[in-house]
């Protein structure tokens, strides 16, 4: 159970990312110091702030070395010190190559997590070059893992920009321990273990994290030995087939240890997951005394990402999607972890008390915004389902796909005086309320009307993906069928308030089974007449998803059936752009 000392002396204090910062704190030596490849913005949206703040709270004096400098004397790294436990270490919101690199694998211009969004200030493989840094200058301090790059290659993973398989991050960058997915828990317990001076290996017992041992038998425990990393080099079946294992697994209740040999005799061994967060675990997280600022450093400079969610809200956490593309359900967890309504009121009373805040907050949301406080009616039945989507291919009869709470929980962030508007910027699922019938109910009906109403901004983005369902089955989306029918309601919706919006839809150019065929017949959909299409995304590969092993195997690991994916550059640019022509023909 999460808990901590709301020490009222951090409120509107920074963790330190210089010296002379941590000394007028009256700190001698950090107990902690994060490394991260974004810049540090104290707020819930980004991990680092996250688990600085969640260490304060818990009593450890931890310092911030926000986007080191790893091409000059190393001074970034020095600065500090060693800590009294340990090295923290983070790609930062994204992962490095991602945020590098276009689906082209043309080198992007700009990074938005960096002060006037200039590119360049993080290395690619961030974590792996920022750990390797810390190992030769302190091989005697344990450098913790995590964030999004650390969580997602945790495993042997396909990576698009090798084009290769790469063994699990533990195993190129040397680190002691790797923490998966939300790691408030886990880091509280590692920093708890240290600070009772622990070796690393007395913390192997810790949840959700994973660690490399020489040992090969772990018989006393609930064990799964994965194909190894040799095996899934050497046989594409054999790595779809482990990416299988894992996903089905990991989207257990009760999720076995996992076991995977690496070269050397070693194993990469992966913890299962801390039980899902209460509500009052979310609410003392969110209750933190986050600034909501950018570090007092970068002065007047833009940071591009703190403008898109500075004054946006995060009211849940997970998702039981199962997207094959998305890496949410891997990072985050498939099971929803919501705040309480009072939780979430008391951050919009927050923000109405910022000068700078007019009225507006820019999303009210999480992963899939239409999800908060939404589970199995039966929650003993989902301990028992290895299902990886509880919405694909068609909505488990056990899930409560109550909108009440949604409805509610808008009703009263809009009553608070001084919001104006509180617009929905995170993605829905409306397969959460439609079928093809209609609404499943009538709060879904309330719910869809209030959101096109009053919490878009004229523009209600959805996300179909494509048009095909031989191409959506692969996706794990639903049937093409059912915007169609939203599409309906949305005109309904618009002609009795007598507003003038827009639907804009998402799609995704080559994806596994999408051939440019497909993509003429999703440009000539009639469905999308009168619809600004101005939405496509080149499919990425990115490490730790369904569709990213289909990419590379060639192979699609729920039935073991061949799946055609275009490699070619040039052609999968060609998807892309017959998205934005018409006119033009392919048999």
């Amino acid at each position: 159970m999460l808990h901590f000392d709301h020490n009222e002396s951090l409120r509107g204090v920074m963790p330190p990312v210089t010296v002379k910062e941590m000394q007028n704190l009256g700190w001698d030596r950090p107990d902690v110091v994060l490394f991260s490849g974004d810049a540090f913005i104290d707020h819930p949206s980004f991990g680092t702030a996250v688990i600085a703040r969640t260490l304060l709270a818990s009593g450890y004096r931890v310092a911030v070395v926000p986007q080191p400098n790893w091409r000059d004397d190393l001074r970034d790294f020095r600065k500090f010190g060693a800590p009294r436990l340990f090295f923290g270490v983070n790609a930062g919101v994204m992962d490095s190559m991602v945020n590098h690199y276009t689906a082209q694998k043309r080198l992007r211009s700009n990074d938005a997590y960096t002060p006037d969004g200039a590119a360049g200030r993080r290395p690619d493989y961030a974590v792996t070059v920022y750990t390797k840094i810390l190992k030769e200058l302190y091989p005697e301090v344990p450098v913790v893992i995590g964030g999004i790059e650390a969580s997602l290659r945790r495993f042997t993973h396909y990576d698009y920009w090798k084009d290769c398989l790469k063994p699990s991050v533990l195993i190129e960058s040397g680190a002691d321990i790797l923490v998966y997915g939300m790691g408030e828990k886990p880091v509280i317990e590692i920093a708890g273990a240290y600070a009772e001076g622990a070796r690393t290996y007395d913390l192997h017992r810790i949840p959700q994290i994973a660690y490399v041992s020489d040992k090969s038998i772990f018989s006393e425990r609930n064990v799964l030995v994965l194909p190894s990393h040799a095996e899934c080099v050497s046989d594409k079946k054999k790595f779809a087939y482990h990416f299988n294992l894992i996903e089905t697994n990991a989207n257990r209740k009760d999720v076995p240890v996992m076991v995977e040999k690496h070269d050397g005799g070693r194993f990469v061994v992966v913890n299962p997951p801390c039980l899902p967060y209460s509500e009052k675990e979310m609410d003392e997280i969110y209750a933190l005394p986050f600034t909501r600022r950018p570090h007092p450093k970068y002065k007047d400079k833009r940071i591009p990402a703190y403008d898109m969610i500075k004054f946006s809200i995060n009211t849940h956490r997970g998702c039981f999607g199962g997207c094959s593309f998305c890496t949410i359900a891997a990072h985050q967890g498939k099971f929803i972890c919501s705040r309480s309504e009072d939780s979430i009121l008391n951050e919009v009373r927050n923000l109405v008390s910022m000068p700078e805040f007019k009225g507006i907050i820019s999303d009210l949301g999480a992963p899939t915004a239409n999800m908060y406080k939404m589970s199995g009616r039966d929650v003993s039945m989902c301990g028992k389902c290895v299902r990886k989507s509880c919405l694909f291919p068609s909505p488990c009869k056990n899930l409560d796909r109550d909108h009440s709470p949604l409805n509610s929980l808008y009703e009263k962030v809009c009553s608070v005086k001084g919001v104006r508007k509180a617009f929905i910027g995170s993605g829905i699922r409306y397969d959460l309320f439609l079928d093809e019938k209609g609404f499943t109910d009538e709060n879904a009906k309330r719910y869809f009307e209030r959101l096109v109403e009053f919490h878009t901004s004229g523009r209600l983005k959805v996300a179909p993906e494509h048009t095909e369902d031989h191409v959506l089955k692969i996706m794990s989306k639903p049937s093409f069928k059912l915007f169609e029918r939203l599409r309906k309601e949305f005109d309904i919706v618009n002609r009795r308030k007598r507003l003038n919006y827009e639907i804009v839809p998402y799609f995704i150019s080559g994806h596994p089974g999408c051939t440019m065929r497909d993509m003429e017949r999703l440009a000539g959909n009639p469905v999308l007449k009168g619809i600004n299409l101005e939405q496509v995304q080149d499919f990425t590969p990115t490490p730790m998803t369904k569709s990213s092993t289909i990419y590379y195997s060639g192979i699609n690991p729920d039935n073991g059936k061949p799946v055609f994916s275009e490699h070619d550059m040039r052609k999968k640019q060609e998807q892309k752009n017959f998205f934005f022509r018409s006119g033009k023909k392919y048999n």
